[in-house]
């Protein structure tokens, strides 16, 4: 090769490398002045949507973002979900803020899902993107094909969904089988709510010694379970609502042969009901009777009961660019004895202290004092500890606190699906 083959060579490398840097500088420029996004999203798969959308500055904290998109989630009447991004300027675009919603359909996929909430994510980026020098790299396209049409519900907003789990899991000194089955009817619109679940479940556990080499001894143990919940609600303008529940249960472990109770009810919204996504405070009465029927007598010398019960619970959920909190507060008791009463308190709180500083707490307390249905008699060590019978007691309380603290980058762009996560090997 000749000298001055070798020197227009090493030009041409040169020159392809040049180019290159000049690229990437250019690339890297238009990064630095991208619109930084907070996403605050639970079910959102981020290295998915971090390799879609790859415009756009993520960062890690609520302060350092120009635009903050909460995501919230409530069950659809088709049996999907809603989904609701809520886009709140902040800085350079103090003012601009947005609402889009999408709602799955229950026949489509995880991926399908997925795909069109971050297509959602980006239409609802572009007025901000459009601010910024990233404008000139978007290309915005649709399908040629579409057409318009009437949309036809020929189910009348009625949805069934049939469900069975039959497990099994055997060893040589144990078996045991569990078979659950459930059957959900509704029907949801913007005046009427009408829910039937229906759920049955059983389960088997054998435990298998061998004392010697010529007997065996088998010890069984069976649990079985039913109920139907029904429920109807009429709406009643943009903050209240009427509506009944009708229970029917069987159940060996809580002693019940055969338990019904019906509750008319009220239901009151403090916020307007359009605004459930973001906020509410719903206070709910309910007024009825309870009828039971036992397998074994009770502690109290009972085979049945009949009684009227009332019960009264408030419950405030907001999600806010701070955090989010959810907590529930319930109590009732039986008319023909206030004593038999009980009160529930359910929490989940997510709060940002300040940079880089969250705290998380989920708990649930209840002061119990209503196991009417309490069977009498000893309850066996086997049964204890495979819980095939409910146990007195007088309050039950589970709770976990979080405090998580970062620091360092602000960014988190970049996309490494290499080991799984953590050292974790799985697919997210």
């Amino acid at each position: 090769m000749s000298r001055n083959t070798i020197i227009i060579f090493l030009l041409i490398v040169f020159s392809n490398v040049i180019a290159g840097q000049e690229v990437e500088t250019r690339i890297d420029s238009l990064r630095t002045n991208a619109v930084k996004i907070f996403l605050d999203c639970m079910t959102c798969d981020m290295n998915y949507t971090r390799q879609e959308i790859p415009y756009i500055n993520y960062v890690r904290d609520v302060h350092d973002a120009q635009v903050v998109i909460l995501v919230s989630e409530q069950n659809a009447g088709s049996g999907g979900r809603q989904y609701t991004y809520t886009f709140h300027g902040q800085h350079d675009f103090t003012g601009m803020d947005d609402t889009l919603t999408y709602t799955s359909s229950p026949d489509q996929t995880s991926t399908e899902i997925r795909q069109k909430r971050t297509d959602l994510l980006k239409m609802g980026l572009m007025r901000f993107v459009a601010k910024t020098p990233l404008f000139n790299e978007i290309d915005i396209r649709h399908n040629e094909e579409l057409e318009s049409e009437d949309v036809v519900d020929r189910w009348n907003h009625w949805v069934f969904e049939l469900s069975t789990e039959p497990r099994f899991e055997t060893e040589e000194a144990q078996k045991q089988f569990n078979f659950r089955n459930s059957i959900n009817i509704s029907k949801v619109t913007k005046d009427i709510k009408l829910e039937i679940e229906m759920d049955h479940s059983y389960r088997s556990e054998k435990f298998i010694e061998y004392p010697n080499t010529d007997s065996v001894i088998t010890y069984a143990y069976t649990s079985n379970s039913a109920s139907m919940n029904n429920l109807f609600v009429k709406s009643l303008g943009n903050h209240f609502s009427a509506g009944l529940k009708w229970d029917i249960a069987s159940s060996t472990r809580e002693n019940y042969k055969f338990m019904t109770e019906i509750l008319p009810s009220v239901e009151y919204d403090i916020y307007p009901y359009d605004e459930s996504t973001y906020r509410q405070l719903r206070i709910l009465y309910s007024l009825g009777y309870q009828y039971n029927n036992y397998i074994d007598s009770t502690v109290y010398n009972k085979v049945y009961d009949n009684m009227f019960k009332q019960s009264l619970g408030v419950a405030y959920e907001v999600q806010k660019k701070w955090g989010s909190i959810n907590l529930s507060l319930t109590g009732f008791n039986y008319f023909n004895d206030f004593s038999k009463n009980r009160i529930e308190l359910n929490s989940f709180v997510n709060i940002r202290l300040f940079k880089g500083l969250s705290l998380r707490i989920i708990g649930r307390a209840a002061h119990i004092n209503d196991q009417i249905n309490l069977s009498k008699g000893d309850v066996s060590e086997a049964e204890r500890l495979l819980q095939l019978k409910e146990l007195a007691t007088a309050y039950r309380a589970e709770g976990r606190i979080e405090i998580t603290y970062t620091f360092g980058s602000i960014y988190n762009n970049v996309v490494n699906p290499r080991f799984g996560s953590g050292g974790r090997f799985f697919f997210r």
